[in-house]
């Protein structure tokens, strides 16, 4: 749907327009839960997320400007919705200061023939806050500074994060692609 259909279709929605809320809903649907799948443990957690965003989106539209493509916005407010998400679920925070991570090593041959879903299945097993810091930086492109603001946390927590949770998928790859790993092919 090119951008004057989506325009059109918010226009719509700002009017109450059930029926225009359907369609941006079903429009969006695929694209929205890709997203929150990266954040969410569970399927239906990642369905939860999208509808609060997505409510959160209705609630603002008054705020999007159509100068920027409405993708960005909805994206923006997705990943916000899934950090609200992940920070109701923390109880415990694993916080780990930058000085006691070790360098991981490198195996990049091996991360090359892995497909996405199989390297986002495992991004799925790690602990909830490697996960959130992991996809924020590398699969969303945030800084650290960003994450950290935006988790609470501090900035060298969240490279330690970053470090840890390359360690342990590295792990993971090695446990499932174990020969891939040791081969290099």
């Amino acid at each position: 749907m090119d951008e004057n259909k989506i325009n059109q279709l918010l226009e719509l929605c700002r009017q109450n327009d059930r029926l225009a809320q359907k369609a941006l809903y079903k429009e969006f649907y695929n694209y929205g839960m890709t997203i929150c799948s990266r954040y969410a443990k569970t399927a239906e957690d990642a369905k939860e997320v999208f509808n609060d965003g997505f409510i959160k989106v209705f609630k603002n539209l008054d705020k999007y400007t159509p100068e920027r493509p409405f993708k960005f916005w909805l994206k923006r407010i997705l990943v916000n919705t899934s950090i609200d998400r992940w920070r109701q679920l923390q109880k415990n925070p694993l916080i780990l200061d930058i000085t006691q991570v070790a360098e991981p090593g490198k195996s990049d041959h091996v991360v090359e023939q892995l497909n996405y879903q199989d390297l986002m299945k495992m991004v799925q097993k790690l602990p909830p806050t490697y996960k959130m810091v992991f996809t924020l930086y590398v699969v969303d492109g945030f800084k650290h500074k960003e994450i950290a603001e935006k988790l609470g946390i501090q900035v060298g927590t969240s490279k330690s994060n970053l470090v840890k949770a390359r360690l342990k998928l590295q792990t993971l790859i090695i446990k499932n692609y174990g020969q891939l790993a040791r081969y290099g092919s």
